[in-house]
């Protein structure tokens, strides 16, 4: 997979970002959602590849741009799997919350799990938790490890969770261990990658969200060295099915990195709103500024992107 396409696919979160940012605040989910699948469906065309929608707003009934199957790209170069979320959190976004990105990972064919629509049980840390944590031991037992490993107290830790009613007792037990905790309204994307930066002041993510969202998740560490893992929480009978009818064997399986997103892995994100992990678009009077990060799994290369989008010599914005 070509190097260069990593910045061709950074212009199509931008241009998501871009669009959705345009509706912050307003309190319209559904319209700041197909903002940015507009607008992403539209740049994608312009990226010399040809690549398949895995991991998308739905089936093809369900979401009439970016359905899973659908095909995306010029239709000439490498044949290539992209999971995408063109507005992850979306209610952040809508409500002029913090820390909303538009986001995708891009592998090779094969490389990205199909995973159903689902939830999914998640631990995600930097590189130091590599062959530390376990997603079958207790927070306590992992918050333990990664202190020891980062030479420091529980105390000391940070713990990123969705503030959900599901996470009451996740909640108790972080607590009681003596660590902080973060919450987030949405997006746990932000909140998995935040774990692998020094500043962000997180140091581990757990809770259940999304499925799809833990597949991208799963991308962004593996290019930064850090560690996920999640197992299926599929809520009903008709997941269990629709998860086997996607090539899911074994619902229980423990999913670690490479079962999720493995070989030449690219994932690019832009800020829609601030966040810890990147600035929101800022509208100028002259166009915008967004800010983004690429990166890849083969270099271990993290770009952070500060661009300019002047609207008069661009219309499509």
């Amino acid at each position: 997979m070509n190097r260069n396409l990593a910045l061709e696919f950074v212009r199509v979160t931008e241009m998501a970002a871009i669009s959705s940012a345009r509706l912050m605040g307003r309190g319209d989910e559904k319209a700041a959602d197909q903002a940015a699948v507009d607008a992403m469906r539209a740049m994608l065309d312009s990226v010399e590849c040809n690549a398949t929608v895995v991991i998308g707003e739905g089936e093809r009934d369900e979401a009439p741009m970016l359905y899973i199957g659908e095909p995306v790209g010029s239709g000439n170069g490498p044949e290539l799997e992209i999971a995408v979320d063109p507005l992850e959190g979306t209610t952040v976004c809508a409500t002029g919350g913090w820390n909303s990105i538009s986001v995708m990972a891009i592998a090779e064919k094969g490389g990205l799990l199909h995973a159903p629509d689902t939830y999914m049980k998640k631990i995600a840390a930097g590189p130091k938790s590599k062959g530390v944590i376990d997603i079958l031991e207790t927070p306590k037992e992992n918050l333990r490890r990664l202190a020891e490993v980062k030479k420091c107290r529980i105390q000391d830790l940070t713990a990123v969770i969705l503030k959900r009613d599901r996470h009451e007792g996740l909640v108790e037990a972080v607590r009681a261990s003596g660590a902080r905790i973060q919450f987030i309204g949405d997006g746990d994307v932000a909140g998995a990658l935040a774990t692998c930066q020094a500043d962000s002041g997180v140091d581990i993510l757990f809770g259940t969200g999304g499925a799809p969202e833990g597949v991208i998740a799963a991308a962004a560490l593996r290019c930064m060295g850090g560690e996920f893992q999640g197992i299926f929480q599929p809520r009903n009978e008709e997941e269990v099915i629709r998860a086997k009818e996607m090539g899911v064997e074994d619902i229980s399986k423990v999913l670690h990195m490479d079962d999720l997103a493995k070989g030449n892995v690219m994932f690019c994100a832009t800020g829609v709103t601030t966040g810890n992990l990147l600035k929101g678009v800022q509208f100028k009077s002259w166009g915008a500024i967004t800010h983004s990060m690429v990166m890849r799994s083969t270099s271990g290369t993290i770009r952070y992107i500060s661009a300019e989008h002047h609207f008069d010599k661009k219309p499509r914005y």
